[in-house]
């Protein structure tokens, strides 16, 4: 007879997804909240129900297919971003600086003050800089949002997390040499990858383009054909040990810049788009172990709520030198509290480089945690509030 463990371990996952997606179906409807929000709750509550049987290790399936629906949401996010307007209107960007430094000050200076190693605060400082893409541009399609305040999110959420990319992986860097010794292990986790992850994805931008332009199918194959690369380009910087959110972010921006249409019934990348996002938001909690929430949790909701008050402080500073009310800039900068999906996703591929730190940052799992929750719902409040979203939500 077959192994009842065996086969509940192999049901766990698609069950779990199923009941995120009942769960989100029917709590949207009486509530009006985001989906994810109840994705990532289902999520946390069936991994710690059955830790056994949620348990990923290096190479499991499902840690690839949630870091293709990653990579799928960030070369759609890159694709959204324009440079040209960041060139005509350089306060959006100075604006994001702003914020994201002085997100990382704060975070660093509250850290080192409740007693958390200088080290440990600078890697939960550089996590809190980031903004998850995930969340955001998944609240931004389901509630048909558009205009200033929705443009504005988007192109501060990619500044986000190429800035907490490559502030994190310097971090990292100096922890493995300070470990080690080795100053070329310590490179090798930094400048050479991170530089090495933006050119493959913006190759791969240049040439899937014009590969669809020569065989003239590009409305009707750019969407199989955008997925079909970003799968392989997660895949070669999981091979490569490679960065695949500037690989895909990066791919998406040179891809909208080779003037490719993408259209907005091509969002999401369809209904396998919409599974592999359930996928992803209920895996990446299922990843945070109870214990460290619990032992992290006061240290997380004053993080929390400091970073909350300087990123939408920051931005609102900079909103009339940036042509738009203080109103709207209050909006753009509440609508940047997701954290959880990015910061948990480049955990995992730093785990693959030999490098474990979720132990030691106890604090990132309870933030994950309350902003895999409350985060799409800020985010979809704020959007409310500045009038861009349609009249269902």
């Amino acid at each position: 007879m077959p192994d009842f463990l065996v086969i509940s371990a192999d049901l766990a996952w698609p069950l779990a997804v199923l009941l995120a997606w009942l769960a989100g179906e029917f709590i949207h409807r009486w509530t009006r909240l985001p989906r994810i929000s109840v994705y990532g709750l289902v999520g946390f509550l069936c991994a710690q129900a059955f830790p056994e049987l949620f348990a990923t290790e290096s190479g499991n399936p499902v840690i690839v297919m949630a870091n293709v629906a990653f990579g799928l949401i960030l070369f759609e996010l890159g694709y959204r971003v324009n440079l040209n307007w960041l060139r005509v209107n350089p306060w959006v960007a100075i604006s994001g600086l702003a914020e994201t430094f002085a997100t990382f000050a704060v975070v660093y200076l509250i850290a080192s003050a409740w007693g958390v190693p200088s080290m440990t605060a600078l890697l939960l400082a550089s996590l809190a800089m980031s903004t998850s893409p995930a969340g955001v541009l998944r609240v931004v399609n389901e509630a048909r949002s558009s205009g200033q305040v929705t443009e504005r999110v988007l192109h501060l959420v990619a500044l986000n997390c190429v800035l907490a990319v490559l502030t994190f992986k310097v971090i990292v860097g100096f922890w493995v040499f300070e470990t080690s010794g080795s100053l070329t292990q310590a490179i090798s986790l930094s400048a050479i990858e991170l530089v090495s992850s933006a050119l493959l994805g913006a190759v791969c931008g240049m040439l899937v383009p014009a590969v669809l332009r020569h065989l003239g199918n590009l409305a009707r194959e750019g969407t199989l054909a955008f997925a079909l690369v970003v799968v392989i380009l997660v895949a070669i910087t999981h091979a490569t040990d490679l960065s695949p959110v500037l690989a895909t972010l990066a791919f998406g921006l040179t891809a909208r810049h080779r003037r490719v249409a993408f259209t907005r019934t091509q969002r999401n990348f369809g209904a396998i788009g919409e599974l592999l996002a359930i996928l992803l938001f209920v895996f990446a909690v299922s990843t945070l172990s109870w214990d460290n929430v619990v032992n992290g949790g006061m240290l997380a909701f004053v993080l929390l709520l400091a970073r909350f008050v300087v990123k939408t402080a920051g931005v609102a500073a900079f909103s009339q030198l940036s042509g738009i009310p203080w109103r709207k800039g209050l909006a753009t900068g509440m609508a940047l509290a997701p954290m959880s999906v990015f910061v948990v996703l480049l955990l995992e591929q730093t785990k693959n480089s030999g490098v474990v730190l979720v132990d030691e940052l106890a604090a990132v799992a309870a933030m994950t945690v309350f902003m895999e929750v409350l985060g799409p719902i800020i985010t979809q409040r704020a959007l409310i509030w500045a009038r861009e979203t349609s009249k269902e939500v």
